[in-house]
C-alpha cells in the first residue's frame, strides 16, 4: 500500500509539471509538445477552448480502445490518474490570479529549453510512478499490437504529424523550436527515470584472473565476476572478468589491470542503471 501511495504521489506531481511547462513555456510561445496535448493546443489556437479539457476528450477514446493493451489494473490506474490530473492541473493554473498567462519569456529558445526541462521532469516522474503520459503512449501500444508498428516508430510518427501540423498553424519556426523541446525532454525524462547513475561495466581477459580479481575486490571494493570461456583463434581456455564500477573509478581499474598484467585484454561498456550490492537498491516493481 506505501508504495502505491508513493506512485500516487509521483504522478500527481509529474503531471503538475507537465502542466506548468506546458502553460509556462509551449503555450505562450505557440511551441506544441506533440502527441494528444499538442492537438489540444493547435484546437485551442483557433477556438479558445481550454487545452486541458481538449486533452481529457481527446485521451478518452484513446483510453476506452486501448484498455486491453495498458499493462494491466495497476496501469490502467495510474494512466487514468495521469490524464485527468494532467488535464485538471492545465485549466487550474490559468484560475490562480497571479499566474504569468503570457510566459516568463519571449525568446523561443528559452522557452524550448526551460519547457523541455519541466515537461521532462514531469515525464520521469510519472514514469517512475508507474504511469503513462496517455495519448501518445496508449495510439502507440495499439499500433504496436493491431499492426505490429514498433513504440519508437508510432511515436515518431504521431508527433511529426502534430509538428507538421503546428508548421501550418504557428509557423515553421516555432516548429522547429518544437523539435528542440520534444527532444530534450527526451532526455530529461531519462536521465530521471534511470536517476543520473550511468556506470561502467569491464570484461577482463587476463592470464592472471585471480590477481586481477583479489586487487578489484580490494582495492575497488567492488564485486568481479569469474566466466569460463575457450578463444576462437587458440581454442585455449580462458577466464573473462565481469565487473561494474562506477565512472569516477575508471582510471583506477585500467591501472590495476596494467599492473597485474600488461598483456591483458579489457572492454569498457556503459550501463544505463547499475542495481544491488554497493549501488542503488533494487526496488520493488
Amino acid at each position: 500500500m506505501p508504495d502505491r501511495w508513493q506512485d500516487y504521489a509521483l504522478i500527481l506531481l509529474g503531471s503538475l509539471l507537465q502542466a506548468l511547462g506546458l502553460q509556462l513555456f509551449l503555450v505562450p510561445a505557440n511551441l506544441v509538445s506533440g502527441g494528444v496535448s499538442g492537438v489540444a493546443q493547435l484546437i485551442n489556437a483557433g477556438t479558445g477552448w481550454p487545452i486541458g479539457l481538449m486533452v481529457l476528450a481527446g485521451n478518452a477514446p484513446l483510453f476506452a480502445l486501448g484498455w486491453r493493451y495498458l499493462g494491466g489494473p495497476r496501469f490502467v490506474v495510474r494512466t487514468a490518474l495521469t490524464i485527468v490530473a494532467f488535464s485538471f492541473f492545465t485549466d487550474a493554473l490559468l484560475w490562480l490570479p497571479f499566474f504569468p498567462r503570457h510566459g516568463l519569456t519571449e525568446d523561443l529558445l528559452l522557452n524550448a529549453l526551460y519547457g523541455a526541462v519541466v515537461s521532462g521532469v514531469g515525464f520521469g516522474l510519472v514514469y517512475r510512478g508507474q504511469g503513462t503520459s496517455g495519448g501518445s503512449d496508449i495510439l502507440a501500444r495499439i499500433l504496436n499490437h493491431w499492426r505490429s508498428v514498433p513504440i519508437s516508430t508510432s511515436y515518431l510518427l504521431v508527433d511529426s504529424a502534430v509538428i507538421l501540423a503546428a508548421g501550418f498553424v504557428f509557423g515553421w519556426t516555432e516548429a522547429l523550436y518544437a523539435l528542440i523541446f520534444i527532444y530534450v525532454s527526451g532526455l530529461v525524462a531519462e536521465a530521471v527515470v534511470e536517476g543520473g547513475t550511468v556506470v561502467r561495466t569491464a570484461l577482463i581477459v587476463s592470464s592472471q584472473p585471480g590477481l586481477v580479481a583479489e586487487r578489484i575486490l580490494r582495492e575497488l571494493n567492488r564485486g568481479v565476476t569469474l566466466m569460463s570461456a575457450v578463444g576462437a583463434y587458440t581454442g585455449q581456455p580462458r577466464t573473462v572478468l565481469y565487473c561494474v564500477i562506477a565512472r569516477s573509478e575508471i582510471t583506477r581499474l585500467k591501472a590495476i589491470v596494467h599492473q597485474a598484467d600488461p598483456q591483458a585484454f579489457m572492454v569498457i561498456g556503459h550501463a544505463h542503471e547499475a542495481l544491488g550490492e554497493g549501488f542503488r537498491p533494487l526496488e520493488k516493481v
